[in-house]
């Protein structure tokens, strides 16, 4: 399991796949770990070299005192990157992991080559909406709040007692450290990126579960309606994670977005459109 200090904090990340394929870098969602992408790297590990890391406060990466901003997730990131010597990659984010990718692209755009934009927007939710959250995860733990996660997590024929996976992400929220979850919270309050990410210039596929609860369809597309050429995917029976929900759906379309070819995935499991 390595580590790094970077930005002055301890980072857990994992190089996977072809040493001298091209790479992608993975940022991960609001209370979640790497290992959210497994599904998805068993299908794009043959032909990438694939980087995964713990954002801060996540996973097995250091949690330091509240309230973070989105730069700091957004600089730690870079400072990764360059100490592993990565530069001109695909930047994959879900979630909050989204808003890293597009303000990685701002900052740094000499580190990114194409952007695929998951379940994400320039902007999240409401400084109310973000602050009640703080609150209960601050007073009460991440456990008070997490079956309202999960409704937004995960569509309802995978959201059951009876499948072992629900359970095991279940954990994986509630086991992530309450200031890294309440300190992202507050990033993401403070985030509003519309004017910077209306002004990039980089290939984009915005990708959305049908039946996300977090960033729905329609914010998503409005994200997509911001970039220049950026096409937007919907994928059928996903909720906000469909890297878990539909790995292989997930994976067929970012490797036909990189190979420059239309999707082709079964119009049983996805929708396409543009934007």
């Amino acid at each position: 399991m390595p580590f790094e200090r970077v930005n002055g904090i301890v980072l857990h990340y994992e190089v996977r796949g072809a040493a001298e394929g091209p790479v992608l870098v993975f940022a991960n969602s609001l209370g979640t770990d790497f290992r959210i992408w497994n599904g998805v790297a068993q299908n794009l590990a043959k032909d990438f070299r694939l980087v995964f890391y713990d954002k801060r406060g996540h996973g097995l990466s250091e949690a330091t005192p509240q309230p973070y901003s989105l730069k700091d997730h957004v600089d730690d990131l870079a400072a990764l990157l360059d100490l592993l010597k990565i530069s001109s990659a695909v930047i994959v984010g879900l979630s909050v992991g989204g808003m890293i990718a597009q303000g990685l692209a701002a900052l740094r755009p000499d580190l990114v080559r194409a952007l695929v934009l998951c379940d994400t927007a320039h902007k999240i939710g409401t400084a109310e909406s973000w602050n009640a959250r703080i609150d209960a995860v601050n007073k009460a733990g991440i456990g008070s709040i997490a079956d309202s996660v999960m409704e937004r997590w995960f569509t309802p024929l995978y959201r059951t007692p009876e499948n072992p996976a629900f359970i095991g992400y279940t954990a994986m929220l509630t086991r992530t450290a309450s200031e890294g979850y309440a300190g992202t919270c507050a990033a993401l309050r403070d985030a509003d990126l519309t004017e910077s990410t209306r002004a990039l210039k980089v290939p984009t596929l915005c990708l959305v579960g049908d039946q996300d609860g977090s960033t729905p369809p329609e914010l998503v597309r409005e994200l997509a309606s911001l970039i220049e050429g950026a096409r937007c995917e919907i994928i059928a029976d996903a909720g906000h994670l469909p890297c878990i929900e539909q790995p292989d759906g997930t994976a067929t379309l970012i490797r036909s977005f990189l190979d420059g070819a239309s999707p082709s995935v079964d119009r049983s499991s996805s929708n396409s459109e543009r934007t």
